[in-house]
């Protein structure tokens, strides 16, 4: 991984040369702007790790910015500017930063509150661009996500598209407890504004095609008042 790339946008020539100067003692990779018409700009034409904004430019200020960024784009954002009341934070915080800082601040704060947007957007990029296990098991269970095909022993059992995704749902999670709500926002990608019994009809289909007995799961079971959980260990 090469350094992380921040984009400091201030008109403030004294911040910014301190910034870029503490950052750059730090190894990161930075560019300096000192207007929202030249950050808008940088920010389309490159992905940044880290946008440090001023609210007060000059041409564009930052909260336009940021917004423009928030339409397009999940890059943290750290705000620096001089109005430090708390409506100012709350309308920074509420339009999308994921910090605020106010002026004048200590540097070690500031470079403490940099690391710590860096680690966990750098993060979740990681976690997120892991490839995911192809094949699912436990025990005698094996679930294929290429091939759509679930076997029990290797004896190969067929399961409708919904009754597939809860499987792997739960068993991609195992012993995680998922409510009916969940399971029908993630599985239908719908609001679960109804008190039906859509997942439980389909957990029991579900059941009566991979437990040896439905009415005593090994896999699927119930945790009364909440809902279902995979158990098992998953291999």
């Amino acid at each position: 991984m090469g350094l992380s790339k921040i984009l400091v946008a201030e008109d403030d020539k004294e911040i910014s040369y301190l910034i870029q100067r503490t950052l750059k003692n730090e190894g990161y990779d930075t560019q300096l702007v000192d207007n929202g018409k030249d950050a808008l700009e940088c920010i389309n034409s490159f992905d940044y790790d880290l946008i440090i904004l001023d609210i007060m430019m000059p041409k564009m200020d930052g909260l336009e910015v940021l917004q423009h960024i928030r339409q397009h784009k999940n890059t943290p954002v750290m705000i620096i500017s001089a109005k430090g009341g708390e409506q100012d934070k709350v309308l920074g915080l509420g339009i999308g930063a994921d910090d605020y800082i106010s002026k004048p601040f200590f540097i070690g704060e500031f470079l403490a509150r940099v690391k710590a947007q860096l680690r966990r957007y750098l993060y979740l990029n990681e976690i997120n661009n892991e490839e995911p296990k192809k094949i699912l098991k436990s025990n005698d269970l094996e679930l294929n996500r290429d091939t759509y095909e679930v076997k029990i022993k290797n004896r190969k059992i067929m399961l409708t598209a919904k009754e597939f995704a809860i499987l792997e749902l739960l068993l991609s999670q195992p012993a995680k407890v998922f409510s009916k709500t969940q399971i029908f926002s993630q599985i239908w990608k719908e609001d679960f504004l109804t008190d039906d019994n859509t997942v439980m009809v389909h957990i029991n289909r579900l059941r009566n095609k991979i437990e040896a007995d439905p009415s005593a799961p090994k896999y699927i079971q119930t945790v009364w008042g909440i809902g279902y959980r995979f158990a098992g260990d998953k291999k």
